[in-house]
């Protein structure tokens, strides 16, 4: 039952045809149902019963900076207490982030290609133009890399024919320094976005969802696209916001937990899909770096994991579960 306070203001609750709080009769665009009791079994390669995708996001040089034109030195996702500097260059701010792709990429790079575990890059255009070497670093390791748009946390172009003109640029560029086209969308997407992408067309998936443990499809203006989805809580951005992970064992224990529940799942016949998210600033950093590496040790003692790039991800979904009838979304 609706509360009453809710109701209060709305359209006569009687009066099914008008009330929007009746499914029966009113339009939404959300899919709050998903896969329900029964997911299906997706199949993953060689009989796996939980495919893990690792995702090292690549943003440093692409952040909020007077340098870029920006009003300020970036907050987010940064490990210091920021006072309000605006015009002004914040030197602290500024080597916490040069620390990732100096140093923290690298370490992260060792450890996963050391282990010749397959990675997809989430890669800020800028910022990977500003360090050809590490572009090269994961083209040699055969990373994937997808896009996460032209610059970190900052909004799109208000207006539809701006943004879709800083698409065009973002892809193009990324193009030019990686190599090969970005198959896979992660950066603050709105409706918009998503549809300016599904007209345009060329890449395989959207990853800037977290509604599931599995791929799904789902309608965009009227096109079918598949969505592999990211996560924000296995992740190390949690260093870096309030009361979250303290130290590197905090940083296992999380993924150590999620992995074993998911590998649960899939012994008892529902496999899925773990996504892990890292940062070079945030877990490059050496005592979380080895919370990440007893996580590695402890997944390499399970037979039936495939680790896979988000694109390899996406190919077998493509391939083993074409989209059926969908629901428009956005």
């Amino acid at each position: 039952m609706i509360p009453a306070v809710v109701l209060s203001g709305m359209p006569n609750s009687a009066d099914p045809p008008t009330n929007p709080f009746d499914p029966a009769t009113a339009s939404y665009p959300r899919d709050m149902v998903g896969y329900g009791r029964n997911p299906p079994d997706p199949k993953w390669p060689g009989g796996a019963i939980l495919a893990l995708q690792i995702v090292v996001n690549y943003e440093e040089g692409g952040e909020n900076s007077v340098l870029h034109g920006d009003g300020g030195s970036e907050t987010f996702l940064t490990e210091h207490i920021v006072s309000a500097q605006p015009g002004l260059r914040n030197p602290t701010v500024e080597s916490l982030w040069e620390y990732g792709s100096r140093v923290g990429f690298w370490r992260l790079w060792r450890l996963l290609s050391g282990r010749r575990l397959p990675v997809t890059c989430f890669g800020v255009t800028m910022a990977l133009g500003r360090n050809p070497e590490a572009v090269s670093a994961m083209r040699e390791a055969g990373w994937e890399i997808a896009t996460h748009g032209m610059r970190w946390n900052v909004a799109a172009p208000a207006d539809e024919a701006g943004e879709r003109m800083e698409i065009e640029a973002t892809l193009a560029l990324h193009e030019a320094l990686c190599g090969s086209p970005a198959l896979g969308w992660y950066n603050r997407s709105s409706p918009t976005t998503y549809r300016l992408l599904s007209e345009r067309g060329g890449l395989l998936y959207f990853a800037d969802n977290y509604a599931d443990d599995l791929p799904f499809w789902a309608g965009v203006a009227g096109r079918p696209e598949l969505f592999v989805p990211y996560t924000l809580e296995a992740n190390d951005m949690r260093f870096a916001v309030p009361m979250n992970f303290g130290d590197g064992d905090q940083f296992f224990t999380y993924l150590r937990d999620t992995f074993d529940v998911l590998y649960q799942d899939g012994v008892e016949g529902w496999p899925r899909m773990m996504s892990v998210g890292l940062h070079g600033r945030l877990a490059g950093r050496p005592g979380r770096t080895a919370g990440l590496a007893r996580f590695l040790d402890h997944v390499a003692r399970h037979d039936r994991v495939w680790t896979a790039t988000r694109a390899d991800i996406a190919r077998h979904w493509r391939e083993h579960f074409p989209p059926g009838n969908l629901k428009a979304r956005w």
